[in-house]
């Protein structure tokens, strides 16, 4: 701010020393031409041509020459000092953007790397509760380095109790953080893998409320632990597949196109508002957790690439393959292990076929796969009503299971060029959700069970 004042303070002191400038040098030849028409009362010096008229003439046409003359180089230099100051405000800009960067902290490797904040503003309240976390700026909410002792407590010191499976770098532990708040913790054994510090990284510039949480990370020694927001109710393949009846019949019609809708929310702020875009490349129904009001979250970005949209439009091959099969898009076994944001749209259309029909595509007995199997029946009209999942049949309007069989199909085209962009789904399956659970359609009461 110091460069443009000095700017300003110039002009407000130079200009007045201009406009001066122009009175002090009127020509002196001017004061007494009129001096001379003053004093000449004589009607014969008015009648006839006289050599002082000659010379009033021409000093009146000095006059306005030098006047003339004189504005111009004012004009000059006004406007020079505008541009002057003018750069000098433009460069003091820069220099403020430049230099006014957020500091660093130790990353999940030693090294430095960005502040990460919570990942919407949904899960604000849950940092608000993490008394553990060791916060830099209190408004922000920056999640930080988590102290051991207090994740041993939180997992009863790592009990196999508190397992909740094993990850692509290590168990995952369930943990209960300051009394109430549930969160998951990835011991990653493998030190020299690239995958967690690239998870951390995304975590780090995506705050979205269908994107799960980044809580914090603890090193204690050569072990690393990650530590993520972990909603109630688990994942989707829990309840459509490994839960009791009862909570199967929880997932209503209405409840799983809820679930649908918010995956399609999170998928497109990968896609659209993240910027490079990021390609999940393992979506799956483990990989989306509820919480208590059935809000979906997108979790897991061990796989996850950035980058594509500008680096490589046509995609990225990959020498390994993503983890959960049934999900994969035919692209990356027909053209050598290619994906692009299309390959999330096919395990998308996965994932729907998988919430209407009840299916686990996962199942290695399951031959042929779900898509090849379901396919010739979802679009004949007389067949679909009688695959749908028997825990929701004939709850919903035949109508409505057309179009969310028609969206289904499109998205697990096999040609990727077929299929429709994430946001198009988005806006098909809309006006297929209650407004009350996040949808455009009207005159249809809450579901019971998320509240």
């Amino acid at each position: 701010m110091t460069l443009p004042l000095v700017s300003l303070v110039l002009l407000v002191f130079l200009f007045p020393c201009i406009s001066n400038g122009r009175v002090l040098q009127q020509p002196w030849s001017s004061f007494i031409a009129r001096q001379l028409l003053a004093t000449s009362s004589s009607p014969s010096l008015l009648s006839a041509p006289s050599p002082f008229f000659e010379m009033k003439a021409e000093m009146e046409e000095e006059d306005q020459n030098h006047h003339g003359n004189h504005l111009s180089k004012q004009m000059t230099i006004y406007i020079a000092l505008i541009v002057l100051a003018a750069a000098v405000v433009l460069l003091s800009i820069i220099s403020g953007l430049i230099f006014c960067r957020p500091r660093n902290f130790r990353n999940f490797y030693g090294s430095t790397t960005k502040h990460i904040q919570p990942s919407s503003s949904s899960s604000y309240a849950v940092f608000r509760k993490l008394s553990s976390l060791k916060v830099l700026k209190k408004r922000e909410m920056v999640a930080m380095m988590m102290e051991y002792s207090v994740l041993e407590s939180a997992t009863n010191n790592f009990s196999d109790s508190n397992v909740l499976g094993e990850g692509r770098f290590g168990f995952v532990y369930r943990a209960t953080l300051d009394g109430d708040v549930l969160a998951a913790v990835v011991l990653v054994n493998k030190v020299d893998a690239v995958g967690p510090q690239h998870e951390l990284d995304l975590y780090g510039r995506m705050r979205h409320p269908n994107i799960t949480s980044f809580l914090g990370y603890c090193i204690r020694g050569d072990s690393r632990f990650l530590v993520y927001e972990l909603p109630s109710k688990g994942s989707l393949q829990a309840l459509l597949h490994g839960g009791a009846s009862r909570e199967r019949s929880e997932l209503s019609w209405h409840l799983r196109m809820k679930i649908a809708l918010d995956t399609a929310r999170g998928l497109e702020y990968l896609h659209e508002t993240c910027n490079p875009a990021v390609i999940h490349r393992d979506l799956n129904s483990s990989n989306i957790l509820l919480d208590s009001k059935f809000n979906a979250k997108i979790s897991d970005f061990g796989l996850a690439v950035t980058g594509l949209n500008q680096n490589n439009p046509g995609g990225v091959k990959f020498s390994v393959a993503p983890a959960t099969s049934g999900y994969v898009a035919p692209e990356y076994f027909l053209d050598g292990g290619k994906l692009t944001e299309k390959s999330d749209v096919y395990a998308f259309g996965v994932v729907l076929l998988e919430l209407m029909l009840g299916r686990n595509p996962a199942e290695e007995k399951m031959d042929p796969s779900l898509v090849t199997w379901a396919m010739p029946q979802l679009t004949d009209r007389t067949k679909l009503p009688n695959i749908v999942d028997p825990a929701i049949r004939d709850t919903m309007d035949l109508k409505h299971l057309y179009q969310v069989a028609a969206v289904a199909v499109l998205c697990v085209q096999p040609e990727a060029s077929y299929r429709p962009l994430i946001t198009d789904v988005l806006h098909s399956l809309m006006p297929l959700v209650p407004a009350e659970l996040g949808g455009a359609l009207r005159g249809i009461a809450a579901d019971p069970h998320v509240h």
